[in-house]
């Protein structure tokens, strides 16, 4: 078994006399697909914050790589990897879907800022981010304006954006939020191609799209894992259903 690529020992996160996360552990190995689902309220998003720098925790370690990340920015966290989607972010809705992806590569190489003309146009930017655009199931809209895009395909876009960073690890925050039934299935098997090449931590509420991506499941309630294993065991596990799948609202 591979060293974890993400390893999260001990975290804890209070607000007031609230504790977003409560001694959370977790680890995500390299080219698999770790899902974290939970209830409302369960401190999913508090945890995503801490991952990529932007929540500081109270105490416990984020090892990324076999590296303390912790006291690094979340631009550092990025190039060393990490990509966060499905945030609000800011496309360039009168630019077209290859414009946007362009943008990201060029800012992905570290060079320094180019005129947008000039990043859509320069090949050496043009060739990844089609790349990037048919891996996340946009390789027929590369030419549309983002603006004229749907709802689900900006959350390809999205997460075209998102690979044009090479990430190693990416956190998946609900891909699946908004999207109607024909969407869903669309990113689901983007997600699915990419399985291998990069690892996810997938955060989502819709469990179809969980149990067909995911190779681990954790659950967390109250800001800790009450359980964590495969598919098969988490939708077996009686403290589960009791906290999370047998509820009306997942």
């Amino acid at each position: 078994m591979s060293e974890p690529l993400l390893r999260v020992q001990r975290l804890f996160k209070r607000f007031g006399g609230v504790s977003a996360t409560d001694d959370l552990s977790l680890d995500v190995r390299p080219g698999e697909v770790h899902a974290l689902i939970g209830p409302n309220g369960a401190g999913k998003t508090t945890f995503i914050g801490q991952l990529m720098g932007e929540i500081a925790p109270d105490s416990g370690a984020i090892h990324f790589g076999g590296t303390d990340i912790r006291a690094l920015s979340t631009p550092a966290r990025v190039k060393r990897g990490l990509a966060r989607t499905f945030q609000i972010i800011e496309l360039l809705l009168e630019e077209t879907a290859l414009d946007n992806v362009a943008l990201a590569v060029q800012a992905g190489q570290g060079h320094s800022f180019r005129f947008l003309a000039d990043a859509s146009k320069d090949r050496s930017l043009r060739a990844p981010a089609l790349d990037c655009l048919a891996a996340a199931g946009l390789a027929g809209r590369a030419h549309t304006l983002a603006a004229e895009l749907s709802h689900g395909e900006h959350k390809q876009l999205e997460l075209a954006i998102a690979l044009a960073t090479k990430p190693r690890l990416l956190l998946l925050d609900e891909p699946m939020a908004g999207l109607g039934a024909s969407e869903s299935r669309q990113m689901v098997e983007a997600l699915k191609r990419m399985k291998g090449d990069v690892a996810m931590l997938l955060v989502e509420h819709d469990m179809d799209a969980v149990f067909a991506l995911a190779d681990r499941i954790s659950v967390l309630v109250y800001g800790r894992v009450v359980a964590s294993g495969a598919p098969a065991e988490i939708q077996a596990d009686p403290q589960v259903k009791l906290a999370y799948l047998g509820e009306g609202d997942a």
